[in-house]
């Protein structure tokens, strides 16, 4: 019995691993379009969008069998309500990339506003923060965790700084307005990614040091009763 509800927690960490995979690699197909100025990674995006989609469902039943059969306590009760949450994140994760294509398409046709810099860096950024909370939740790894939580402020930074660039560009010349908010999109859905891993990355602490994060981000950060 015991080996038998081993396999199905194994189960489900791996179709984790594979959502988050097809995530990583959705995000790299809508940015490599996004820099490219052109649509031909789109429809593959789009597939494996509703992959993605499909194994969140696949996520979801199995761990409602798990919970209705194998009756989890303790740690395997946290693992396997964490595993439900940590696939609606991926989820909503290949929707950004989803959002990314659909704004890349808005821009095709039009000439470039502007050399892209900081965005391939902070989707790079993105990207990094997914595969190390993924990896954190395979390993049960706190202190990894912790270090994409703690990767979350020099994203944001990315985003402050394109907005803030964006904006000069809209104020010296209207014309610009329609490309520069279509950018900004981008940027902001590419911030939500790394929201979306600082959310898995919450929720392995959680599993690995029982502690509640969300709202603090920080493993050393007294709770209010504790202050």
């Amino acid at each position: 019995m015991h080996r038998h509800f081993d396999e199905l927690l194994s189960d489900l960490r791996g179709s984790l691993v594979r959502m988050g995979g097809m995530a990583e690699a959705m995000i790299d197909k809508a940015i490599r379009s996004l820099l490219e100025h052109n649509a031909v990674r789109h429809d593959e995006v789009f597939r494996e969008e509703q992959q993605v989609n499909n194994l969140h469902i696949e996520v979801d039943e199995r761990a409602i069998q798990i919970l209705a059969l194998q009756h989890p306590v303790a740690a395997d009760l946290r693992l396997v309500v964490m595993c439900s949450k940590i696939g609606g994140e991926l989820e909503r994760i290949a929707d950004q990339a989803v959002n990314i294509c659909q704004n890349t398409q808005a821009l095709l046709g039009q000439p470039p506003l502007k050399p892209l810099i900081d965005i391939p860096l902070m989707a790079d950024l993105a990207r990094k923060m997914l595969r190390e909370s993924l990896d954190a939740f395979v390993r049960q790894d706190a202190a990894l965790a912790q270090q994409v939580l703690d990767s979350d402020d020099a994203l944001d930074a990315f985003k402050d700084q394109i907005f803030r660039e964006l904006l000069t560009y809209m104020m010296e010349d209207p014309r610009t307005i329609y490309r520069a908010t279509r950018v900004q999109s981008i940027a902001k859905y590419i911030e939500r990614i790394g929201d979306h891993a600082t959310n898995v990355a919450e929720m392995v602490v959680f599993m690995a040091e029982r502690t509640d994060i969300r709202h603090r981000g920080k493993l050393d950060e007294p709770t209010p009763n504790q202050q």
